[in-house]
């Protein structure tokens, strides 16, 4: 999912007839693909790139983002074809989505693990965002205080209130029917995105400059102990595996473009253009953040408070990370919402506490419908997404195991098994055994980070 930068529509794990093809234009070329993709890649993952760098060094570090913006490719042509069946550009079924693609190649039972992963890290994704706003308000918070009060100032905040407070405004947004189809949201998203990417590499920049020196080194930052090295380079991986991957809405994208000519070649043209863009971007914003920290790189690039001036940026940077993850945090939460909400309506037709609206009318704002279940329902969600942040507001430990279970998944596993069946491949032939080698490592790395971030988590716990 990347960094989910753009507001989408998660398909649901729910059977859905099959919508008839004639009346929908599609439109999309291969440059609005990349608007889309780059959009939805670029978030808030960019920020944990200059500590991942930090933890690899000069040599590691630009290398694995390069091998992860290599493997986004290839999965990704991998899944383009995907998008019709049985033939990738002539086929006559297409797949809107992920899922879809998923059940009509795979079947029924890898429908359903697809979608479990899919829930979990949709619920992953919510505590993530509460950990990262929490921290840009904390942020804004400590930037005001060291302009009053001067750089060395004991300005010291803890992170529960924040929390709270944006557990407290998720709680209503998330009673607004179809919160997640306002349009405002993609714009949102896409701008306050590429707002904080772009001033977190600007400041990176601005500090090289400022220090007139690059700084780290080769082996990255040093440590006392093989093993935390160790750790902290699983950790890394995690966090740049968060950054890439964007599987699960690719083939939505494709679900827009035109044709002739092939939507998949459209498609891998796009892909070519917004990963090479995006590898760009983030080796910028990774290295030039390490170049200009060293061994005091952030985990946060904008609240680890390397930048102190201008403190007014910093504040725009950090409140433009808050204004995106109110929004994102009802982008990956709603799907979630409404599979409980369909589910409980097939299964208990003749409740009322499940059924049945009721109209509240509060001053100046338009009249509210409120249904029990979902106010017992999604109020408890948020809770307790912001209940476990706050038993663990570790940003990069977080971050990383996310991305490492996403990883394996969501953008290796089902694509090349997909491709595998669509595409007829033979056992031991020799594109069979070079996509299982592919698969195989990509799943060690997938595995090393995971444990590695959840050793994070508990060693961060412990401490």
């Amino acid at each position: 999912m990347g960094g989910e930068g753009e507001a989408v529509n998660i398909p649901l794990l729910t059977e859905l007839p099959d919508a008839p093809e004639t009346h929908i234009k599609r439109t999309g070329t291969v440059w609005t693909a990349v608007a889309h993709i780059i959009t939805a890649v670029i978030g808030s993952g960019v920020l944990s790139l200059a500590w991942s760098i930090a933890q690899l060094g000069w040599v590691a570090g630009p290398i694995c983002m390069v091998f992860f913006a290599s493997v986004t490719m290839f999965q990704s042509h991998l899944l383009a074809d995907c998008y019709r069946s049985p033939d990738p550009e002539h086929g006559h079924i297409r797949n809107h989505s992920y899922m879809e693609a998923v059940k009509l190649n795979l079947g029924k039972k890898s429908w359903w693990a697809c979608g479990i992963f899919q829930q979990i890290n949709l619920y992953g994704i919510g505590i993530a965002y509460t950990i990262t706003s929490a921290s840009s308000m904390r942020a804004i918070l400590k930037s005001n205080c060291y302009h009053r009060e001067g750089h060395s100032a004991p300005c010291s905040y803890g992170e529960t209130s924040e929390m709270l407070l944006f557990g407290a405004v998720q709680m209503v947004f998330s009673q607004i029917p179809d919160f997640h189809e306002m349009a405002w949201l993609s714009i949102l998203a896409a701008v306050m995105s590429f707002a904080y990417s772009s001033i977190g590499f600007g400041l990176g920049l601005a500090k090289v400059i400022e220090n007139g020196r690059i700084k780290g080194g080769v082996g990255g930052i040093p440590v006392s102990s093989t093993t935390q090295k160790f750790w902290l380079v699983s950790q890394a991986l995690g966090d740049i595996a968060f950054a890439y991957p964007f599987a699960i809405v690719l083939l939505e994208i494709e679900d827009t473009l035109k044709s002739p000519p092939p939507e998949n070649q459209t498609m891998k043209k796009a892909t070519k253009i917004s990963i090479l863009t995006t590898t760009f971007f983030y080796l910028c914003c990774g290295c030039f953040g390490y170049a200009a920290f060293g061994n005091d790189t952030p985990g946060n690039l904008l609240t680890g408070f390397g930048f102190y001036e201008p403190y007014w940026l910093v504040d725009f940077a950090n409140a433009c990370v808050v204004l995106h993850l109110v929004g994102g945090y009802q982008v990956f939460s709603q799907p979630v919402f409404a599979l409980v909400d369909t589910w409980s309506a097939e299964e208990f037709p003749g409740s009322g506490f499940v059924n049945k609206f009721y109209t509240i009318q509060l001053p100046f704002l338009p009249p509210c419908r409120l249904n029990l279940l979902r106010l017992c329902y999604r109020t408890i969600y948020v809770a307790s997404t912001t209940g476990i942040a706050m038993l663990f507001p570790y940003f990069n430990q977080v971050l990383g195991v996310l991305g490492s279970w996403n990883f394996w998944p969501m953008a290796i596993y089902f694509p090349v098994e997909m491709y595998l069946v669509q595409r007829k491949i033979r056992a031991w032939t020799k594109k069979w055994v070079g996509l299982q080698i592919f698969r195989i490592v990509c799943l060690f790395i997938s595995m090393f980070a995971f444990v590695g971030s959840i050793e994070g988590i508990i060693s961060e716990k412990l401490s």
